[in-house]
């Protein structure tokens, strides 16, 4: 059994990590509290974006544009390497989050039909990064400031990088790799693929869709000229889902470290109680041999 003083050490130790674990979920709350309320409000343009222009998309008829090209064809003009795909990763700067970061991370790790060698990783956020780069991926471009405060100037640099890279053929797909928040307990990874914007469906998308389930029974006119409207249309759209997946991923973020601090404070408590009642029973063993040997030394010396 271990001494009275290593038990009290250890008690001590354990209290203090408590209430670090303790401060920073009270933390935690109050960013979530703000983040949350930013996501919500941005939530609804993200959905009806998401869904106006998939819905506008399955009307277009047989357009031809740069961003609609299939996965099986080149633009015309332009050799697109279809087997490179570019993901942005959205992660934190930060650990101490629960599964948050690795959940993300092993969205692109152990998808099923990707190689390694093919893709290429924007990451928003150090610790997708530092992951994927152990794991001997190639990290294209990493931004842990955006995840801090991300302002939608930030979304829309990403975007015209991505859909230039895009159009040059130099990569065939782009697809987004973040935390869906559902409530303050629920977080789902969650993978989407942005480009190139399917007309029948993506399967690889996970998102919900409120157009899900009803048919396109006209083709789409547009006013100006159709390639026009798309040049317009769809940076806007990459740019918005880019936006509203990190408002959604910061406040799963700091829903993941509410709920992990929140955790290790009650383990710390258990283990803290746990520690008193050793520390008591060796007490009171102490004591007992205290008396036993006065008692000894009192009937030797009678």
């Amino acid at each position: 059994m271990a001494s009275m003083r290593d038990i009290k050490r250890r008690k001590s130790s354990i209290q203090g990590t408590q209430q670090i674990t303790k401060a920073m979920k009270l933390v935690s709350t109050v960013k979530l509290q703000r983040a949350r309320a930013s996501a919500e409000r941005s939530k609804d343009y993200f959905t009806c974006m998401y869904d106006t222009v998939n819905s506008i998309l399955k009307r277009v008829g047989n357009v031809e544009h740069k961003y609609l090209a299939s996965d099986t064809e080149a633009d015309a003009g332009t050799a697109r390497d279809i087997s490179k795909k570019a993901v942005i990763v959205i992660t934190s700067n930060r650990g101490l989050a629960g599964g948050y970061n690795s959940n993300v991370v092993k969205l692109v790790t152990r998808h099923p039909d990707w190689k390694k060698e093919d893709l290429q990783i924007y990451c928003l956020g150090n610790k997708g990064r530092d992951a994927l780069a152990r794991n001997g991926y190639e990290v294209k471009w990493c931004n842990g400031d955006i995840v801090e405060s991300p302002v939608y100037a930030d979304a829309m640099a990403l975007s015209a990088k991505l859909l230039e890279s895009f159009a040059e053929g130099e990569i065939g797909e782009i697809y987004l790799a973040y935390t869906a928040f559902k409530n303050t307990v629920s977080h789902v990874p969650t993978l989407l693929r942005l480009l190139p914007v399917g007309t029948g469906g993506d399967k690889e998308d996970v998102s919900e869709s409120a157009s899900e389930g009803k048919e396109a029974t006209a083709v789409m006119n547009f006013e100006p000229e159709d390639t026009e409207a798309l040049d317009m249309l769809i940076p806007k759209y990459v740019t918005s889902l880019i936006y509203g997946a990190l408002r959604e991923a910061i406040a799963s973020e700091n829903g993941a470290r509410m709920q992990a601090m929140d955790s290790a404070t009650s383990n710390a408590e258990e283990i803290i109680s746990d520690l008193t009642l050793k520390y008591n029973r060796a007490r009171q063993g102490s004591i007992t041999q205290e008396l036993t040997e006065i008692i000894a030394g009192a009937e030797a010396l009678g």
